[in-house]
């Protein structure tokens, strides 16, 4: 056998010892490797709870009182008795005008007084012995008729010297400006020395605002007025016309709903121009952390309470415009729920339907899921946050 010959031939062996070897790999390989593990996921089953949902507005807080300051009588501003924004009770000295012309004028009253109470004696004895001589025909009777209207007229003096003494009295009260009703006052408007006038055109001399309790107003649309009626004529939810319902009241700079107030009034008519209704809840502000014209949002009992089954926010995935629920079944295989979903309940979301109490859902892990594939489920009970059955506040229309 030639050189060339012999080279062929060892080339084909090796050939065939290779691709041989391939083949026993091949054969044995898939056969020794073991198999994945089945990624794991926490799982819970939904929470069934007693749940109330609430509707939120914006609106803006008012006092419940609010006065001008004006001085009923005229002079000169004696005294300034506050300070500019400090919180007065009701009787607080505010100002002080000049008492004195008052003074003067009450003492003239007073003397008046007693000379038509001298005059009354007087006349009535004049009429007393007017009266004897003419009994003993010793005196015509119209000079008995004088005596008798002396005496009237004695008697009309002491009324009206009364009246004026009254007046005067009133008078040289109000030159002590008090404060009519507890509250936040302003500045003052006018300084000592100045001269105010009382009566038709009245000085405003500063204003007072209630804070505690305190108002807040909101506008709710009409959908939600048709609404709240409808419930109210079912017998779901009493109208705050007629049942001052709860209200949950958070500030700007709030995330929470912590401060709780009352409905106390709904307008009689919607407004033509917004198409919406005023309404107004009372708020008890013992910290005055509530002033007029602040804003606020409102959260408004806004259904009868229902029972819902709640699972965690985070467990609820969207496949295009579907909300979905991912479902382990009993052989640990993973299927997708359509379910319809309504508001938030302290970080729950409610689903109104498409689960059952007693399916076993996802609630992490959801980017390990492959739909259809197994996974290794690990419990883990859902933290609502409130006790079982307990009426919680919503997140409003969040979906």
């Amino acid at each position: 056998m030639s050189e060339r010959k012999r080279t062929h031939s060892s080339i084909v062996f090796l050939s065939a010892a290779l691709a041989a070897g391939a083949l026993a790999l091949a054969d044995c390989g898939p056969a020794d490797a073991p198999a994945p593990k089945p990624p794991t996921v926490a799982v819970a089953k939904p929470i069934r709870k007693t749940v109330t949902d609430w509707d939120e507005f914006t609106g803006r807080f008012e006092a419940t009182a609010q006065v001008d300051i004006r001085a009923r009588v005229s002079g000169y501003l004696e005294t300034v008795a506050f300070k500019d924004g400090a919180i007065v009770q009701k009787g607080d000295l505010l100002f002080v005008i000049d008492p004195r012309p008052y003074e003067a004028a009450l003492k003239r009253s007073q003397a008046a007084l007693a000379s038509a109470q001298a005059r009354v004696t007087q006349s009535g004895r004049d009429l007393i012995r007017s009266q004897e001589l003419l009994r003993a025909g010793n005196v015509a009777a119209t000079v008995n008729d004088q005596r008798v209207a002396s005496a009237r007229q004695a008697e009309a003096d002491v009324a009206g010297a009364l009246a004026a003494i009254q007046t005067d009295a009133l008078n040289l009260e109000f030159t002590n400006v008090v404060a009519p009703i507890s509250g936040r006052i302003s500045r003052k408007y006018v300084n000592e020395g100045n001269l105010v006038s009382g009566g038709d055109g009245a000085t405003v001399l500063t204003t007072i605002v209630s804070l505690d309790p305190i108002h807040f107003y909101f506008d709710a649309d009409e959908l939600s007025y048709l609404k709240y009626t409808r419930l109210s004529l079912a017998g779901l939810r009493p109208s705050s016309r007629d049942v001052p319902n709860p209200v949950m009241i958070a500030t700007s700079d709030e995330t929470e709903f912590t401060h709780e107030g009352r409905m106390d009034f709904v307008d009689n008519s919607l407004d033509r121009d917004t198409g919406t209704m005023r309404g107004r809840a009372l708020v008890p502000n013992p910290k005055y952390l509530f002033t007029p014209g602040q804003f606020g949002r409102l959260r408004l009992l806004g259904s009868a309470p229902y029972e819902a089954l709640l699972i965690p926010d985070e467990a609820v995935g969207t496949d295009q415009s579907r909300k979905v629920a991912y479902v382990v079944g009993g052989d640990n295989v993973v299927a997708a729920r359509e379910i319809k979903i309504g508001r938030l309940f302290d970080g729950l979301r409610a689903v109104t339907d498409g689960l059952k109490p007693d399916d076993t859902v996802v609630v992490s892990g959801l980017q390990r899921l492959r739909i259809g594939s197994p996974v290794t489920p690990e419990m883990k009970p859902i933290n609502s946050g409130t006790k079982t059955g307990e009426t919680t506040a919503g997140a409003g229309a969040k979906q």
